[in-house]
């Protein structure tokens, strides 16, 4: 059954928390929701930047301390004896910031079909009070921590009173709310938190991890355009590295990917050390660090993550730049060559034992040259000079 075809749109106004953005399971619901033909009206009690952040087309409600006590005075003069009735509940029951932020949006619910408490905490409440001032039906969804540190417990045993509906994700739940909460059966739904399935599937992708600052000089641009050229879904980026404080060349790598076309292809990992870092080496199945000069003219030295990932014992594909070709045997491409650069990674790809054999000569060779020797000779350097030091500051 086509589900889009069979239900008619609906305006859902969901409150939502997006204090770190919203919650990757509630964006991820809401967004098939969303596909299924709804409109999304968000109302968050919270704000703040995240991974998550709303779809384009869902409408968000934001909501400013001047036009929170400016709802106020409009309510008290529209609907006095309703506001103050509820403003005596909410002081009865603690929870008078649930009743002004209600107030603040409740233009947002008279707009909508129906109001959906995404969590059975503070989101509830403000719903609540939306439905006792717009007369919408309201739905929540109970996940855990409301049944056991439930931020306003006498309210919360008001609000599972007076919804419409209550949703909950798993069985225990259901009979918790049913045994020791009172909510009828006939009220209570269990559905379980989604999963994409086509999205989250066993698959054995190739693992291509670039290691550098977001600067011009480490290639990300031709990278990203040689996987586009590929046209691959079986090969993933992992880029780890962040931008380069004040460099004037530093790039924005993601809007950079997303630009090219390859965004859903990459994965970001931010700046990253010690055992997440080795942890990322260790798992990729190809090091790549397209080196260039960039516009300014500036050079590599030799970078010090392709030694990293020679000592791992991994295949590495860089290009014909200063040092790089000098130590590396192989596989080296031109600079600026996205072209060449999809051959050699389509060359590495098709061959499990060829950058088994690749990354066996990159480690004997790190150990020849990228030893923690290297840091004794530096170590005897300085002896030496200061044995050396000049009389007159002896």
């Amino acid at each position: 059954m086509d589900m889009k075809s069979e239900i008619a749109p609906l305006q859902i106004a969901a409150i939502v928390s997006m204090k770190a953005g919203m919650e990757a399971f509630v964006h991820r619901e809401l967004g098939i929701i969303s596909d299924l033909g709804h409109q999304i009206l968000l109302l968050p009690t919270k704000v703040r930047p995240g991974l998550y952040a709303p779809r384009p087309e869902w409408t968000l409600y934001r909501w400013h301390w001047p036009e929170l006590i400016w709802a106020q005075l409009t309510g008290l003069a529209s609907m006095p004896r309703h506001y103050l009735g509820l403003l005596r509940e909410a002081l009865a029951t603690g929870s008078v910031a649930d009743f002004l932020l209600a107030w603040q949006l409740r233009h947002a619910a008279e707009a909508a079909d129906v109001l959906y408490a995404t969590f059975g905490d503070h989101k509830f409440f403000v719903g609540w009070y939306l439905k006792r001032i717009s007369g919408r039906p309201l739905v929540v969804t109970i996940h855990a921590y409301e049944l056991y540190k439930n931020p306003n417990p006498e309210l919360f045993l008001i609000a599972l009173e007076d919804a419409d509906q209550v949703i909950t994700v798993t069985e225990h739940n259901r009979e918790l709310l049913h045994d020791r909460f009172r909510v009828s059966e006939n009220k209570l739904r269990v559905v379980r938190i989604n999963v994409d399935t086509e999205e989250f599937r066993p698959s054995h992708p190739l693992r291509i991890l670039t290691v550098g600052s977001f600067v011009e000089r480490k290639g990300h641009e031709t990278l990203f355009r040689a996987i586009k050229q590929l046209d691959r879904d079986d090969l993933q980026v992992w880029v780890v590295g962040d931008r380069a404080g004040e460099d004037r060349n530093t790039v924005d790598v993601p809007a950079l990917a997303k630009e090219i076309g390859v965004e859903r292809q990459v994965a970001f990992f931010g700046s990253q050390k010690d055992l997440a870092l080795k942890a990322l080496y260790q798992a990729c199945e190809i090091f790549c660090l397209p080196s260039r000069i960039d516009s300014d003219g500036v050079c590599e030295g030799f970078p010090t993550v392709i030694a990293e990932a020679m000592a791992f014992g991994k295949p590495v594909i860089s290009t014909h730049h200063v040092e790089i070709p000098r130590v590396l045997p192989n596989v080296i491409v031109p600079e600026n060559d996205p072209q060449a650069l999809a051959e050699a990674i389509t060359h590495l790809a098709a061959s499990h034992t060829l950058r088994i054999q690749l990354g066996q000569q990159n480690r004997i060779i790190a150990e020849s040259l990228f030893s923690a020797q290297n840091a004794h000779c530096t170590a005897k350097v300085l002896t030496e000079a200061a044995l050396r030091r000049c009389p007159a500051y002896s």
